[in-house]
């Protein structure tokens, strides 16, 4: 048998494989990297790693062995890791965050936002490829030659089993001495410590939440009687007086972080004073999230739902995968009983992270994004500055005629920072040991949450004579992507961010040495609905009786094991929660009348933006935007009677239309002509 096994066929199928994996493994890591220089450091600092992620590649390549069409399969096989390098090298370019096994289930939702990451000849080049490499596959399928006799299907298939007890092993002594980890919290850092690979492949067999041992309707019911009982002894000692429905207001603040905590940094000023001076004056702490330099979306998942996003898979983004077809308990959800109105407001583009999908599922009435926005003010790196979203927040409580609850999703931090040169920079920063273009990326990180602080004192400002109870929650999403290690800052870890609570009533500043304290995400909500008494929700009561108890953890485990892949008996006998429609607009666009100026028509209106077009009896037309109150077109794409509706559409996908006006009826008998004289002239519209 061992000579079947070891044959000439099977010797050259083995070294063709280990050569074609080392290669394999080469290209994948410098998609990943884009540079040869930290390929080669990789290689040589994290060998075994390296090697371990070529044994993967290897062990794919193997099937080759039980199959009589080798350089079929082979193609096959090497082109789906040539696929997956490439993929995961533009994804990068788009989105920072590396290409998963999630994504292949998203997949339809690829071509659509394709333009945002490519451009149009790159994409054209890509559909010859991928249609020439189909071609290619189907030749070869057809016409390349098979073993013959010397293809012994027993003896290969245990040559392949060998192999496996082999690779267990490897992977046994690397999981042993800490060289590889079964799970790892960031998928940024996951690829980047151990191989592409590797991470591509935990990302696909670790997803999910495992099934608790002790999971039964028994075992959730008698933990809803726990949290019943313990529910009712905290009602009985509650001060009465602090019961109020106060507007909630979150704020999450993206890669905001407190810059002074840093070891070694010469900074010429405080880059967030108003943020110290709110942590000295009411209630605050560190806030223990769950990503490290990205994953926004995991920390706001805890913070909206209350679970705990260390129960699911290897760098799994909820939103990507349960959340896309699953409604889900959150604090949207937990206030609609007593009435209040849910917002998200967030000064970028509906479709990123599927957010668009995602908050109809969290239960979500609006959802206000750039799309329906007229930003001013831009980054160097081209994000929204989050200055604009005061506006916003003050109009939704002013427009809105229930409490609201707000959920503020900040974007002015995100990176890549700019390693140029930032001498005009209103706070400079410095240091011994770094270069010149990291300090430069951190001048202008600290510029920019000096920025976001600023946003924070003007909101609060306003807020603060607003009429209205209302509370701020500010925090962290995560710290930069600046590399700032556990052991590069003065206090804390690199896993956690700064918060406060503040309201307007008083109660976080006068109990402000009794609330605070550090606190993980998925605890935050139902810390500030405790301090005004709001027990909705079966995971917000969990929290507020449950913590410091005994299997806290795996009781959390457990309820969220029944809501999300179980059979819901925390719900049974309940009215299962009903997914969203989502308006994503509290001011309507709209079209009031028709003027002729030059040859052309301005359709004068409200609330246009750069991503308002116009249909024309459901006719895309082409339009210019002179402003937010006039929209230009073509006087030849008018004939009386037609029918004019404005779509408000997606940032990375102009087919999709978020929200749209009301129809209006062009006659032309009702056209007047623009007067030079006119409004619309004097403020340049």
């Amino acid at each position: 048998m061992w000579r079947k096994m070891w044959n000439s066929s099977n010797r050259k199928v083995l070294c063709c494989n280990i050569i074609t994996a080392l290669v394999l493994n080469l290209f994948l890591e410098w998609m990943e990297r884009k540079s040869v220089a930290e390929v080669l450091s990789f290689v040589n600092e994290r060998t075994y790693v390296f090697l371990f992620n070529a044994a993967i590649i290897f062990m794919s390549l193997s099937l080759i062995l039980l199959v009589r069409k080798k350089i079929f399969v082979y193609a096959v096989i090497t082109g789906c890791w040539i696929l997956i390098g490439t993929t995961n090298g533009i994804v990068l370019n788009g989105r920072k965050t590396p290409f998963t096994a999630v994504d292949l289930t998203v997949a339809k939702s690829i071509l659509p936002v394709l333009n945002s990451y490519l451009e149009l000849w790159q994409i054209v080049l890509l559909v010859i490829l991928m249609i020439g490499g189909v071609i290619a596959l189907v030749c070869l399928c057809l016409y390349s030659p098979s073993s013959g006799r010397s293809f012994d299907m027993r003896a290969n298939v245990l040559l392949v089993l060998l192999l496996s007890l082999l690779f267990g092993a490897i992977a046994y002594v690397g999981v042993g001495r800490g060289q590889i980890i079964s799970k790892f919290d960031n998928p940024i850092n996951g690829y980047k410590d151990y191989g592409v690979a590797y991470g591509f492949c935990v990302t696909a067999l670790d997803t999910g939440i495992d099934r608790p041992i002790n999971y039964s309707r028994d075992r959730i019911n008698k933990l809803k009687s726990r949290i019943s009982d313990a529910l009712s002894e905290k009602e009985e000692k509650e001060n009465t007086e602090n019961s109020r429905e106060p507007n909630i207001i979150f704020i999450q603040l993206e890669s905001f972080f407190d810059l002074t905590q840093v070891k070694d940094l010469n900074i010429s000023e405080d880059p967030i004073p108003f943020f110290h001076q709110l942590q000295e004056q009411t209630t605050s702490g560190r806030l223990t999230v769950p990503v490290y330099g990205a994953g926004t979306i995991n920390t706001e998942f805890e913070v909206i739902t209350g679970m705990s996003t260390e129960y699911f898979g290897t760098g799994e983004y909820p939103y990507r995968s349960v959340l896309k077809d699953k409604t889900c308990e959150s604090i949207a959800y937990w206030l609609k009983d007593l009435s209040y109105e849910s917002t998200v407001i967030h000064n970028n583009n509906a479709s990123f992270y599927d957010r668009y999908r995602v908050f109809s599922n969290l239960g979500f009435d609006n959802f206000i994004t750039i799309e329906n926005m007229n930003v001013k003010s831009w980054t160097e790196a081209g994000w929204a500055k989050d200055a604009i979203l005061t506006d916003y927040i003050m109009d939704t409580l002013g427009k809105t005629s229930s409490r609201d609850i707000i959920y503020t999703i900040s974007v002015q931090g995100h990176g890549d920072y700019p390693t140029s040169g930032q001498e005009d920079a209103k706070i400079q920063v410095s240091g011994e040991g770094y270069s010149e273009s990291y300090l430069n990326q951190v001048t202008y990180y600290a510029n920019q949450i000096h920025e976001m602080d600023e946003f924070l004192q003007e909101l609060i400002g306003k807020l603060e004579k607003c009429g209205e109870d209302t509370m701020v929650i500010a925090y962290g999403d995560h710290l930069p992507g600046l590399d700032f290690e556990t052991e590069d800052l003065k206090e804390g870890n690199k896993y956690e961010t700064p918060y406060f609570i503040w309201d307007n009533f008083g109660y976080n500043s006068s109990h402000k040495e009794e609330e605070s304290e550090n606190l993980s995400a998925f605890e935050l909500a139902s810390k500030v609905l405790s301090q005004v008494n709001i027990h909705s929700g079966i995971i917000n009561q969990f929290h507020q009786t449950m913590k410091g108890t005994k299997n806290e953890g795996k009781n959390l485990k457990l309820l969220q094991y029944d809501m999300l892949y179980g059979a819901d008996f925390s719900h049974e006998d309940e009215e299962e929660l009903e997914p969203t429609t989502l308006n994503y607009s509290l001011k309507p666009v709209r079209v009031t009348k028709v003027k002729e100026n030059d040859g052309n028509y301005l359709l004068l209106g409200e609330n246009f933006t750069e991503f308002s077009r116009v249909y024309i009896n459901g006719i895309l037309t082409n339009s210019t935007m002179k402003s937010s109150q006039v929209l230009e077109i073509k006087a030849s794409a008018l004939k009386d009677g037609d029918e004019i509706v404005i779509h408000q559409v997606s940032k990375t996908n102009s087919d999709m239309t978020l929200n749209k006006s009301d129809v209006f009826t062009f006659h032309k008998s009702l056209v007047e002509p623009l007067y030079k004289d006119s409004t619309e002239v004097q403020n340049g519209e």
